[in-house]
């Protein structure tokens, strides 16, 4: 075996078809924490977060998830700046929300702003077509439908190939549907955070990529002692390779995209491809999960 095939590679996680004909390794990247503080600006470590981003495809991970306000724009100057031509490498990016400051972020779903965006977008990965642009927010001051009917004249014009959602409802969905073939969604999901199981169940039936963020949250799992941490103890894998192995195996359709600005933590975060979770281990964690989320969710009495 040679020193390539023992490292990590996103391969192992499997591949799925965005939009029934583009193929990607499920277990992508998430590019929000290659910025500064309060995702804006530029990150502390320039040269540390382009090696990261070199790496991905060294490691299998073709999958890139950005957004037009993380910076804003640092996010996909520097994916340009690492990786164009990108080859075999996909960048999907996001749009709708502004930037007036760090952790600030306004949604903007006026039709003009979206086309822009996505226009700027293209400009700024230098690409004639982005492969997958996703809604950021559905901004409740504007009617949806306006919003979709943006997107789906950025699919019309050839601006983009497939378009996708951000923390969205089933019935959110299927209205946008009624206007553009949604082939993605991104929403909040991970062990311990099931908010959007019936969301993630009808992109599955759909055959719909889910793209959880905030995948490797394991709660109070991961302390000493709990299933979470015996199960990666045995493995000898750490509680968040342990989540990450979860959420891959939870569905077919699931594509997890964990971020970083390190190297080490990107090769850490890969090798959950390889690790095999038996049913019983599944099960288990997928139980105390689910028990952790009605614990947290439950009102106040």
């Amino acid at each position: 075996m040679t020193e390539q095939d023992k490292q990590p590679n996103a391969a192992h996680s499997g591949t799925f078809k965005l939009g029934g004909e583009l193929s990607v390794n499920r277990l992508g990247f998430g590019a929000m924490r290659i910025t500064g503080d309060g995702v804006w600006g530029e990150p502390n470590d320039v040269s540390g977060a382009l090696e990261t981003l070199r790496r991905l495809p060294e490691l299998g991970v073709n999958f890139i998830d950005t957004a037009d306000s993380y910076g804003p724009t640092v996010s996909e100057e520097l994916i340009r700046q690492a990786l164009h031509p990108y080859d075999q490498v996909i960048v999907a990016t996001k749009g709708g929300l502004t930037r007036t400051g760090p952790n600030v972020w306004p949604p903007c779903g006026r039709p003009e702003y979206l086309i822009q965006q996505a226009h700027l977008s293209r400009r700024r990965l230098g690409v004639e077509q982005i492969d997958l642009w996703q809604l950021h927010r559905i901004d409740k001051a504007v009617p949806a439908d306006e919003q979709f009917g943006a997107i789906r004249t950025l699919l019309d014009d050839g601006v983009i190939r497939f378009a996708g959602l951000s923390e969205v409802s089933v019935e959110d969905i299927e209205a946008a549907r009624k206007v553009f073939p949604v082939a993605t969604v991104q929403n909040l999901y991970n062990l311990v955070n099931r908010k959007s199981e019936a969301v993630l169940d009808y992109c599955a039936r759909e055959n719909i990529g889910f793209m959880p963020w905030f995948p490797l949250a394991s709660g109070s799992l991961a302390r000493d002692g709990s299933v979470l941490s015996d199960v990666a103890r045995r493995l000898n894998a750490s509680p968040s390779q342990v989540a990450l192995a979860w959420i891959l195996r939870r569905s077919p359709v699931m594509l997890p995209i964990p971020g970083t600005s390190k190297v080490k933590h990107l090769e850490e975060n890969v090798a959950a491809a390889d690790l095999h979770l038996s049913d019983e281990d599944f099960q288990a964690l997928d139980a105390v999960g689910q028990a952790e989320w009605a614990k947290t969710s439950a009102p106040e009495s």
